[in-house]
């Protein structure tokens, strides 16, 4: 019951404009705007007009529970670490993490929705790298990259949502597409929502863990580093030598974010074969 109000109430706010919640607060909050203005009104005999934000003194100096928060601060800051010597984002948000890792060093971004603004430190190309012969004339023989991102964007590969190719298998051939763009011994940096594995058309899919992991594995991509984060229980780092056992209580959380650094083994035949299937 209260998973079905919580997506009515998402789809209200997101995609009509019409938040509840955020009506019933602002209508509580009106006598004190009032209040506030005759207030000022009284001291003050310049211009003046109204602007209601009614809203602001009851909030945080900023978002912090964001996953979003989270996972863009976390690997810019491993990026950061590691210094590679060309680094790639595949789908990312531009004005969370792109932005981020502008700020410290030059990056490439590939998306198939366009960006109209130049952006200092970003060299964009719009491309659709559900196509192979586009990956193909990006990675040659050898790779394109030692550092690859794709942050929150892989469970929409494939759904149509960004204007891409209907494609149920479409996150398969969005991972084998990305381990194609590395270079051997270059690092993936990856997170997607995983839980209970579903597709909530055509928002994103929910991955089981294992799904990723082992998709990753038949790419030639090895797990490094896995995180989790959830707006109760915050960052966590779980080691590798404890994830075979956790991996089943994640898989039937209704939703957490994975985040996870691979790095590409020296055997690339494995996705050049499977590219285009």
């Amino acid at each position: 019951m209260r998973t079905g109000i919580e997506k009515l109430h998402w789809v209200l706010s997101t995609q009509f404009g019409i938040d509840p919640s955020v009506f019933r607060r602002a209508l509580l909050r009106l006598p004190a705007y009032a209040r506030d203005f005759s207030r000022f009104r009284k001291k003050y005999t310049g211009t003046m007009t109204w602007r209601p934000c009614l809203h602001d003194r009851f909030d945080e100096a900023g978002t912090t529970k964001s996953e979003y928060f989270w996972q863009d601060l976390i690997v810019a800051r491993w990026i950061f670490e590691a210094s590679p010597r060309k680094h790639v984002d595949v789908g990312s948000r531009v004005d969370g993490f792109v932005a981020h890792v502008a700020s410290f060093r030059e990056l490439e971004v590939l998306d198939i929705r366009p960006i109209t603004t130049a952006i200092p430190g970003v060299i964009f190309r719009q491309v659709d790298l559900m196509t192979p012969e586009v990956v193909r004339s990006l990675s040659g023989d050898g790779g394109y990259c030692d550092s690859l991102s794709c942050l929150h964007a892989i469970e929409h590969f494939g759904l149509g949502r960004y204007g891409d190719t209907i494609d149920a298998r479409g996150y398969e051939h969005a991972l084998t597409h990305l381990a194609s763009l590395l270079e051997p011994h270059g690092t993936l940096y990856l997170s997607t929502p995983l839980g209970r594995e579903r597709v909530e058309f055509n928002a994103h899919r929910v991955f089981a863990p294992h799904t990723i992991l082992d998709c990753a594995a038949l790419n030639g991509l090895q797990l490094q580093r896995f995180l989790v984060f959830s707006p109760n229980a915050g960052m966590q780092e779980i080691g590798l030598e404890r994830l075979a056992a956790i991996i089943p209580s994640l898989a039937n959380d209704s939703y957490r974010l994975g985040i996870m650094q691979f790095v590409k083994s020296d055997d690339s035949g494995t996705c050049a074969r499977n590219l285009g299937k």
